[in-house]
């Protein structure tokens, strides 16, 4: 199978070859894509360099999958190009994922919403993803009324000038900058654009994106997306609200069945998710499992997950994976 992967010098990018790699999806031509400034250079994928071309010369070369992580704006201008050429576009960036003619997929929660009419599938945001893989058995079983989720994101989520900075500031270096203020050291309660509720762009993601991904409009979802010195992964502190009561044991037995999904609960012992045991991992981890204590059929949750795989480029090669399996690529 031909696959280009456009966005492939980004630190996105250079983790969907490392994933490639290593759940040993069946390429067997790959096409490395950046911007023109990356043209030329040499990319390293099983052992194998390949040259990397510009968007518009991939085209001509006919992959079968393109998964794109360069940007919104080279999503919006190419994937339509790619689609038109028969060239199935799993995208990472937020150009698509609120187009109702698109589906947004996190496969173990809506696989089986694919059908080969998808040219351009969108790939949630990683925040989104990592929760709604623990919704989904939840909301099956309890029904859920309402959702109210803080993020604790890690600097990766921004990128690579976002991860300099960081370093800069820990070794006391002046560098670039990635966020209006210093991040070492601090919380910065402010990821993407602010609109004009009061929300920014990425609290408005994981509203709107859970209800569709989720296929229920029903779900309230409210958040505050903050920003921490961290690298590694992005953790969740969720809080939902049920129609149905639940019992806590069924709760645990639920999450250890879910496809994806770690349970990691053993206060006594000390053990719960962080940030750097979900490094490199592609599952999501769940713990502090307990009942709100203030509200009836409320439960507390703590949600952890690394970014750049599951919430980003483990996403996009399992939507790949899932659309190979169906015959639709």
């Amino acid at each position: 199978m031909k696959v280009a992967v456009v966005g492939a010098t980004g630190l996105v990018g250079s983790e969907i070859l490392t994933v490639l790699a290593e759940r040993n999806f069946p390429v067997t031509a790959l096409i490395p894509v950046a911007s023109e400034k990356s043209k030329g250079k040499e990319i390293e994928f099983k052992g194998k360099k390949y040259k990397v071309v510009t968007p518009a010369e991939a085209i001509a070369l006919q992959p079968d999958v393109a998964l794109f992580s360069a940007g919104g704006g080279t999503s919006t201008e190419f994937a339509p190009q790619y689609a038109e050429a028969g060239i199935t576009v799993v995208d990472n960036s937020s150009a698509w994922r609120m187009d109702p003619t698109k589906k947004l997929v996190v496969p173990e929660v809506n696989g089986d919403v694919l059908t080969a009419e998808d040219k351009i599938i969108a790939n949630p945001n990683c925040s989104t993803i990592q929760m709604v893989v623990v919704l989904k058995p939840l909301h099956e079983k309890y029904k859920i009324k309402r959702v109210v989720v803080s993020t604790y994101q890690s600097v990766t989520g921004t990128g690579v000038k976002a991860v300099n900075q960081l370093m800069d500031e820990r070794a006391g270096k002046e560098g670039e900058k990635a966020y209006p203020y210093q991040i070492d050291l601090n919380v910065i309660p402010h990821i993407d654009v602010f609109q004009e509720n009061g929300y920014t762009k990425e609290e408005m993601k994981m509203i709107k994106e859970t209800n569709k991904i989720m296929g229920d409009d029903s779900i309230r979802v409210t958040a505050t997306t903050v920003r921490i010195p961290v690298m590694g992964g992005h953790s969740e502190s969720v809080n939902i609200e049920f129609e149905n009561d639940f019992d806590l044991q069924e709760v645990r037995q639920l999450l250890e069945a879910q496809e994806g999904v770690i349970v990691v609960d053993d206060p006594a012992n000390l053990k719960y998710p962080m940030p750097k045991d979900a490094h490199g991992k592609d599952e999501v981890l769940v713990g502090r499992i307990r009942r709100d204590e203030s509200q009836d059929k409320t439960l507390n949750l703590w949600i952890v997950a690394d970014n750049l795989r599951k919430g980003a480029a483990t996403n996009a090669v399992q939507i790949a994976e899932l659309l190979n399996k169906k015959g639709l690529i």
